[in-house]
């Protein structure tokens, strides 16, 4: 971005507002910003916003009258929603924070680093893209799953997904280093994410970019087709009403 990311603050206790203004000046040389506002409570915060838009605002979650996850929520309507990162004592939060499409969520007393990571995030999201160049985000521009892990909330890259696997209740996604347990429907996120994953199997979505070919393999007295995939060793099975994808690679492919 050309010009400074215009940010707004939101917290109901002034020390932590004043602190985070001081860790954000820390800040300017990493990412050039202007504060052009702040508040102590929602209905303050949405007024102000309604006036001056804002490109992002960090907003804490425990306040009274209206939540932080409140307000995020009633920002989703505007025309043009500024970005959300959530800065808060409480870990509790973090999936609801996520529901709201917030692009990071920090823990109190905020690390600079993590707040220059969190700024970077916003900042990718509001790169332009060149006309006919699709982004890897829905239309609501979300990036991450949301993986909650033992009391700690995960945010996994969409692009670092290799396959979504249907297994009774979960989901499991996929990336080269490990494996995640998502609570989603298979459907929902292949409806969410089509440009980027491709059915194979009634249980399985994998990543275009992760595929590198097709076998056949022995079946008892038969074969059928698995998906190889780059940098794993699984083999995913393609159901018979899938195999048309195989010819859709190969084309695809052909052209390239």
């Amino acid at each position: 971005m050309s010009n400074p990311l215009r940010i707004f603050l939101v917290d109901d206790e002034l020390p932590a507002l004043n602190r985070l203004q001081d860790i954000l000046a820390d800040c300017q040389n990493d990412v050039p910003h202007v504060v052009i506002g702040t508040a102590t409570n929602g209905m303050t915060t949405l007024v102000q916003l309604a006036e001056h838009p804002a490109d992002l605002v960090i907003l804490d979650i425990q306040m009274p009258q209206m939540s932080g996850i409140e307000v995020a929520r009633k920002l989703l309507d505007m025309q043009h929603p500024p970005s959300v990162i959530f800065a808060t004592a409480f870990e509790d939060y973090g999936v609801a924070a996520f529901d709201v499409r917030a692009v990071d969520y920090l823990l109190k007393p905020i690390r600079h680093d993590r707040l220059v990571t969190a700024l970077h995030r916003v900042l990718d999201l509001q790169q332009p893209h060149p006309e006919g160049v699709r982004q890897d985000t829905d239309a609501q521009g979300r990036t991450h799953f949301t993986v909650s892990e033992r009391g700690r909330v995960h945010l996994v890259p969409v692009a670092d997904a290799c396959y979504l696997k249907a297994e009774q209740k979960y989901i499991t996604l996929r990336t080269r280093e490990r494996e995640f347990l998502l609570e989603d429907s298979l459907t929902r996120l292949e409806d969410e994410f089509a440009g980027r994953f491709v059915r194979i199997h009634r249980n399985c979505l994998v990543a275009r970019e992760a595929v590198v070919g097709f076998e056949r393999v022995p079946n008892g007295s038969e074969t059928h087709w698995v998906v190889l995939l780059k940098d794993l060793p699984e083999r995913l099975a393609v159901s018979r009403r899938q195999q048309h994808i195989i010819k859709e690679f190969r084309e695809h492919n052909a052209d390239g």
